[in-house]
């Protein structure tokens, strides 16, 4: 038997204005996503904004649906979309914000489990890392060079 330690580095910066010109105007495209969420159950709405390669932003918000599971995250709505409409570009970075609407929401807040997975497989089909800056709607804001940072035992097809 023998451990192994996993370990990640993350960025954090103390809140937006730290942010270089072009990732603040992407967070900004992000939040704008964000306010025109789905979200009457949870109230927590959600925006992701998508750079790619050929200079193109995408974006999309979380979908909310009754039936709960039937809802979308805002990371694989707009991560589907730009898979969906530019196959052959790369996905450079992505910026993300969500927050409550019942209470202030000034911690990062990072993908959930699922919108790993999703962004997971698009790095390892683009064979190349794509950049995530997360926010709540106020105060730090986390970047991580990787998904694998945020998901270090990754699965993929590798395994199938």
């Amino acid at each position: 038997m023998k451990d192994i330690k996993i370990e990640s580095t993350l960025t954090v910066y103390e809140d937006y204005n730290e942010l270089p010109a072009d990732i603040a105007l992407l967070m900004d495209t992000a939040s704008k996503a964000r306010l025109k969420a789905y979200a009457p159950y949870s109230k927590f709405l959600v925006g992701a904004a998508i750079l790619l390669d050929n200079g193109e932003v995408i974006t999309g918000n979380n979908q909310e649906n009754a039936s709960y599971p039937s809802g979308l995250c805002a990371e694989r709505t707009a991560i589907y979309y730009a898979g969906a409409e530019y196959p052959d570009a790369k996905i450079i970075t992505m910026a993300l914000t969500a927050g409550s609407q019942k209470q202030p929401t000034a911690s990062p807040i990072p993908p959930c489990g699922a919108c790993r997975q999703a962004i997971s497989e698009y790095e390892v089909k683009q064979d190349s890392p794509i950049e995530i800056y997360f926010m709540g709607t106020s105060g730090k804001v986390v970047k991580s060079n990787s998904l694998a940072n945020l998901l270090p035992l990754g699965f993929d097809r590798s395994f199938l």
